[in-house]
């Protein structure tokens, strides 16, 4: 089976073939491939080959356009820059009200940064066909609001301000549509959300101000014909019956939430993609370590919708051989 029909017979319920591996590699990525940070983030081109070199040298599972959270934010007037081998950085913009939301530029499919991101998976089409699922990315309407204006300055809003920050979030959430649905239509099999901001707020709050949203995001998504990978990274435990009712396909689970515990509040329908530590990985366990620790959650997660991942990104330092350990787990 390709790795693509694993996903879907994973997703049907049927036993699983092997397990999936979904690590997330973005500067890790760009260093395997002799790339400048600058490039894989800058040119689809770079990124699309970056991904299919862990394809070919870590047999990873999937490919994926994640770089940076920026692209909307820049199409919604935000000025990128792009240190050499460092995350792209972003301009924020000083909107306090209603009224200076007439100021924020109406974002469009044909942004540079957008149309890069299309374009990425057009080319993944191209070269991998339908044997590799392609991931595509937007921000979630929360993550998107606090890239434009700054996480302080959105997090105070959503307590002094509630109707700006709703309203934000609002025209957010319209793009993110826009956005997913041009991927999709580009050979998209899945969208990925970013809401990692979510972490930081309680389970109240998110009730109140972002679950609606986040669930429209993820039935429009579903409406298109794509699957949702939802990331949150950090302790989402108190998230995790909301998440439930939002119902996306696969939530990645960072390290410090308890696996057992995962699937009691997200049960069978929902495929948890985790969670090894990945800064342990890259600063203190051995190749052999790391093979011991992936097939000890491999073995607690049989019968289980499960997909094997570090709980957040791989940091650029981790040793290749850690990586291939996981993999080499994955496939016993």
């Amino acid at each position: 089976m390709s790795p693509k029909e694993k996903l879907m017979a994973l997703k049907s319920g049927k036993q699983q073939v092997g397990v999936l591996f979904f690590p997330i590699v973005m500067h890790f990525a760009a260093r395997l491939a002799g790339q400048k940070y600058c490039d894989f983030a800058r040119d689809y081109r770079e990124m699309v080959k970056a991904n299919i070199v862990c394809v070919e040298r870590m047999e990873m599972d999937y490919v994926t356009v994640m770089c940076d959270p920026y692209r909307e934010t820049s199409a919604f007037g935000g000025v990128v820059t792009y240190p050499e081998d460092a995350v792209p950085r972003c301009t924020t913009q000083d909107l306090k009200t209603i009224e200076d939301l007439q100021m924020l530029k109406t974002p469009e499919i044909i942004s540079e940064r957008i149309k890069n991101c299309i374009d990425s998976i057009r080319l993944y089409k191209e070269k991998l066909g339908d044997s590799v699922p392609i991931v595509g990315w937007v921000e979630g309407p929360l993550a998107e609001a606090c890239d434009i204006i700054g996480m302080e300055q959105m997090m105070l809003n959503t307590c002094m301000n509630p109707e700006f920050a709703e309203a934000l979030m609002r025209r957010c959430l319209n793009f993110a549509k826009v956005f997913a649905k041009a991927q999709i239509d580009a050979g998209a099999d899945i969208i990925g959300i970013g809401e990692a901001v979510c972490s930081q707020i309680s389970e109240d709050q998110y009730a109140e101000m972002i679950f609606s949203l986040d669930k429209e995001l993820i039935d429009y998504i579903h409406s298109q014909g794509a699957l949702v990978k939802l990331h949150i990274c950090g302790n989402i435990t108190h998230l995790l019956p909301a998440i439930r009712d939002a119902q996306p396909d696969i939530v990645d689970i960072d390290s410090m939430v308890d696996m057992d515990k995962a699937y009691e509040l997200l049960g069978d329908n929902i495929i948890r993609c985790g969670n090894l530590d990945p800064v342990k990985m890259a600063r203190e366990m051995s190749a052999e370590e790391v093979y011991q620790l992936s097939m000890s959650l491999i073995r607690k997660e049989k019968g289980r919708p499960f997909i094997l991942s570090a709980g957040c990104e791989i940091p650029v330092g981790t040793p290749l051989e850690n990586v291939l350990a996981m993999k080499m787990a994955a496939i016993k």
